[in-house]
C-alpha cells in the first residue's frame, strides 16, 4: 500500500486492482527514460541466484528490527543475501569523520543498502552518521511517503503524502563556528546544482507515480537568497515538465493546510530544502500514527540506502518491544527499486493484514512483542 520504486527502473506501469486503492503508489513510478535523474538498479544475481544487499543493522533496537526483516525475507524466499557492514566512524588525516573503506566499497559494489537506526552522540565534535552516509554516497534526495494504515486509528483517514527533501546541504551542512564567546553561527548552504537536481527528481517521481502536481515548500520571503535560489531552480525545471502542474507554498502555511485536511495533497509531490523536509515529513508521519509506520529512501545517482527514520530507542533495546514495521516498509521500497515486485507485494500484504487484524506492537496500541509480531506476519505470507 505504500511505495512505488523510489528510483528509476525499466518496468512499465501495471494495472491497479480496485481492491487495493492505494496500490497506485506502489506498482507505478518506474521510469523508462534514459535521462532519468537516478540510475536504475541493474545488478545481476550471483551464482547462487541471489542479489547481494549491504545491511547496516543499526544501534539500540536496530539488530532486533533488522533481524525481523531477515526472518521475514527468509520465510518469503526473497532472493537476497545480506552483506553486513560496520559504520563505526573514524577521523581521517584531514580531520573529517569517515566510515570504514570496506563499508564504502560494499555499498558501491552492491549499489543498494538497508539501514537500521543509528545513534549519534549529542555534543561537540560528533557529526551525524546519517549525514556522513549521505555525503559519502551523495544521496541527494530523501523520499518520505506517508499513507493512512488500516487498523491504526488516528484523527485522519485520508493521508497520502509524498515529500522529497534535498538531502546534502541547507542547515544540515554542518558548517558551524563560534564567532566570539557566547555567539555561534550556523551557515545555511544552498547551491543551484543541488537544488536543480532534487527538483528534477521530484518532477520525475511525480510523473512516474501519476501525481499531477509538484509543490515547492520554502521560506523565501525571509531567506531571500538561499530559498530564492532553490525556487529559481524549481521554476526552471518545471518548464521542462509541461504535463506536471507546479506551485509554491510557504512552510508554515503548508503545515497548516496539511493538518487541517491532507486529502488535497494526494496528487502532489512536495519538494523542499533539507531542514523543512525533516520537519514536514515527521509531521506527516504523526498524521498516520508515528515514525513506526514511516519508511524512507535516500536516493543517489549510483547508490541508494533505505532506512527506518525513527531513533535507536536504547531504552527498550533487547526487551522484545521494538516495532519493525518502518524498516520492513523501507525494505519493501528497496525491493521495488530492485524490481522484485512480487516479493514486495507479498510481504506488504502480510504486514498490513497483520496490523488490520489488531496484531500490533505496543507503540501501535497492541500487545505483541517484536518476535510475536514477526511471526504473525510470516504466518500470512
Amino acid at each position: 500500500m505504500f511505495f512505488a520504486a523510489a528510483a528509476a527502473s525499466t518496468r512499465v506501469a501495471r494495472p491497479v486492482s480496485a481492491a487495493r486503492p492505494l496500490a497506485s503508489m506502489l506498482s507505478r513510478g518506474l521510469a523508462t527514460q534514459t535521462d532519468a535523474p537516478t540510475s536504475a538498479y541493474n545488478k545481476q544475481k550471483d551464482a547462487d541466484g541471489k542479489y547481494t544487499v549491504t545491511l547496516f543493522p543499526g544501534d539500540g533496537i536496530g539488530p532486533e528490527v533488522s533481524g525481523a526483516v531477515r526472518e521475514i525475507y527468509r520465510a518469503a524466499n526473497v532472493p537476497i543475501k545480506w552483506e553486513e557492514a560496520d559504520v563505526t566512524p573514524s577521523i581521517n588525516h584531514e580531520g573529517k569523520q569517515v566510515i570504514p573503506e570496506e563499508t564504502v566499497q560494499s555499498v558501491r559494489r552492491n549499489t543498494v543498502a538497508l539501514k537500521g537506526p543509528l545513534a549519534t552522540p549529542v555534543g561537540k565534535g560528533h557529526v551525524s552518521l546519517n549525514l556522513t552516509l549521505r555525503r559519502t554516497f551523495n544521496l541527494f534526495a530523501n523520499v518520505r511517503p506517508c499513507v493512512s494504515v488500516k487498523g491504526c486509528e488516528t484523527p485522519y483517514e485520508n493521508v497520502n503524502t509524498v515529500l522529497i527533501r534535498e538531502n546534502t546541504e541547507g542547515e544540515y551542512s554542518g558548517i558551524e563556528h563560534e564567532v566570539v564567546d557566547g555567539v555561534v553561527q550556523s551557515i545555511k548552504l544552498i547551491t543551484y546544482d543541488a537544488s536543480e537536481r532534487v527538483a528534477r527528481y521530484a518532477f520525475h517521481h511525480a510523473r512516474q507515480n501519476n501525481r499531477s502536481r509538484v509543490t515547492a515548500v520554502h521560506k523565501a520571503p525571509i531567506m531571500k537568497m538561499t530559498d530564492g535560489m532553490f525556487l529559481n531552480a524549481c521554476r526552471n525545471v518545471a518548464k521542462e515538465y509541461q504535463d506536471i502542474e507546479y506551485d509554491e507554498d510557504l512552510l508554515d502555511r503548508a503545515c497548516l493546510r496539511i493538518v487541517r485536511d491532507p486529502e488535497p495533497f494526494a496528487d502532489t509531490v512536495m519538494v523542499m530544502p533539507n531542514l523543512y523536509g525533516d520537519i514536514l515529513s515527521d509531521m506527516c508521519a504523526g498524521l498516520i500514527g508515528g515514525l513506526g509506520l514511516t519508511p524512507s529512501g535516500n536516493i543517489g545517482r549510483d547508490a541508494s540506502i533505505f532506512e527506518a527514520v525513527h531513533g535507536s530507542a536504547p531504552d527498550i533495546a533487547g526487551q522484545d518491544k521494538a516495532n519493525p514495521t518502518a524498516l520492513l516498509l523501507s525494505s519493501i521500497m528497496m525491493l521495488r527499486h530492485m524490481s522484485l515486485f512480487e516479493h514486495a507485494d507479498k510481504i506488504e500484504r502480510a504486514i498490513f493484514e497483520t496490523i488490520a487484524a489488531g496484531e500490533r506492537t505496543g507503540d501501535l496500541g497492541g500487545k505483541l512483542g517484536t518476535r510475536a509480531f514477526t511471526e504473525s506476519i510470516i504466518s500470512r505470507l
